[in-house]
């Protein structure tokens, strides 16, 4: 029997532009598909407007164009697939998985203990919500049970989220999606086989096991990577003012990514065409050489 195709994607949030973690990211998450003759899809996970710069979007797709990404299908907007969300919601509800949940931010920490992921939901509005005249969230009931994966880059993982998290939160009181429950129907939906991301999103993984096992979906393989750190040790990212990709460095950015990730950089590979970059990225691509350890730019590389 063939094996399952690989399909793998990127997914930014469109909260700014691009920065040099996220090269490091779409580069391992492209390579992992490319070197395996596989599929990689691009989807704007735009779900939280609020939180949207005009624009944003279209910037992302303009910078992953000009360091030479090229996805395939269809380009997906997650604000355009509210029906997909709404009819997952309709199948957890009808399995009694789902209950409206008043409880405000302040009652649940004044009513919580502290767990590895913050405030453990106590399950306040378990039996129906405290106060039904407020606004609900819908929120996903956890089990007992211990959930177990592994990680190509982190290895064995295991968490139970009864003890961990609690309950948590799938449709908002404003009416907006929850980022969990929207990776994981577009993650099944279009397919993917593994989902390459972020070490920041490792702590996610387990409560999207759980939404994929209520709504009997297959769950797909995970590779976490190691984070950007600026020289303040913080994650690279818009809260902490990370410099926007240059595309006039294309070829330098791509090839310090490449070096992040532990990959083989001959001195030259950077004044070589990009197409010629990425040739040679995909035909060297190891994911063993990838070290689980976040670590600042090595000296010299500047994004």
């Amino acid at each position: 029997m063939n094996a399952t195709p690989y399909k793998g994607r990127f997914a930014p949030s469109p909260t700014g532009p691009l920065h040099f973690g996220s090269l490091v990211a779409a580069v391992a998450s492209y390579l992992q598909a490319r070197s395996r003759d596989g599929q990689w899809f691009l989807r704007i996970e735009d779900i939280d407007p609020l939180r949207e710069p005009a624009g944003a979007s279209e910037q992302i797709i303009r910078t992953l164009q000009d360091f030479g990404f090229e996805w395939d299908g269809e380009l997906i907007f997650q604000s355009q697939r509210s029906e997909h969300y709404l009819a997952a919601l309709a199948s957890l509800q009808d399995q009694h998985w789902t209950y409206p949940c008043s409880c405000s931010r302040k009652q649940i920490a004044d009513h919580s203990t502290s767990g590895p992921y913050g405030p453990i939901y106590p399950g306040s509005c378990r039996l129906g919500p405290l106060d039904a005249t407020r606004p609900c969230a819908l929120r996903l009931r956890v089990t007992d049970d211990e959930i177990q994966f592994h990680d190509a880059v982190y290895g064995a993982q295991q968490s139970v989220l009864s003890k961990d998290l609690g309950d948590f939160v799938l449709q908002r009181a404003d009416g907006l999606f929850a980022y969990q429950l929207a990776v994981v129907v577009d993650d099944s939906l279009q397919g993917i086989t593994e989902v390459v991301r972020g070490s920041d999103l490792l702590d996610n993984t387990a409560r999207q096991i759980h939404l994929h096992h209520c709504l009997g979906l297959s769950t797909p393989d995970y590779v976490h990577l190691p984070l950007v750190l600026n020289e303040a040790g913080q994650k690279l990212s818009k809260q902490t003012f990370a410099p926007a990709l240059d595309s006039d460095a294309r070829q330098r950015l791509l090839v310090a990514a490449l070096a992040f990730l532990g990959q083989p950089v001959p001195d030259e590979l950077a004044s070589l065409p990009l197409a010629q970059i990425w040739d040679h990225a995909i035909h060297h691509w190891s994911l063993a050489a990838v070290s689980p350890h976040n670590r600042s730019l090595s000296p010299g590389i500047d994004p």
